[in-house]
This record gives structure tokens, C-alpha cells and sequence, in this order.
């Protein structure tokens, strides 16, 4: 078994209401910068062994699924490295 780190984004759907960017969007036009867009997003890092990367996508991927993203609202990506 190898140690590997998965790291998981969650992000809202484009078109869903994400209150948290947009006020974070707005105070940031306030400071003078200009963006066309903002969105917020959760990330999680799961340290595990598995077998290869490919086994460690796949429990990180599961997760997601199961718990970490609800798939009507969310997209998500994972991404894994050895640790």
C-alpha cells in the first residue's frame, strides 16, 4: 500500500445562487478590482494508502459521491498525489 493525498473541489452548478461569492465578488469591485465572475468552492484533502492512484481516484471519487457533493446542485473534482 502507498500513501496518497486526494484532493476533492466542490463547486456550485453554474446557475445556482451562491450567496458567498457574490457578496465576496461585490466587496472586491468595492477595492477596485474588476472580475467577470466568482465563485466560491469547498476543497477537502483526504490523506489514504491504496493499492496505486488509480484506487485511491476511485475511494476519493466514491466519496464525493456519497457524501462530500450533492450531485443535483454541486460539480466536483478530485485529484490525487502521492503523499
Amino acid at each position: 500500500m502507498t500513501a496518497y493525498t486526494a484532493t476533492v473541489t466542490v463547486r456550485l452548478k453554474r446557475g445556482v445562487l451562491d450567496p458567498e461569492a457574490e457578496t465576496t465578488q461585490q466587496a472586491l469591485e468595492r477595492l477596485g478590482f474588476e472580475l467577470e465572475d466568482l465563485r466560491s468552492a469547498d476543497r477537502f484533502e483526504v490523506d489514504l494508502d491504496a493499492a496505486d492512484a488509480a484506487d485511491a481516484e476511485a475511494r476519493a471519487t466514491e466519496m464525493a459521491e456519497r457524501l462530500l457533493a450533492n450531485p443535483t446542485i454541486h460539480d466536483y473534482t478530485v485529484e490525487v498525489a502521492e503523499a
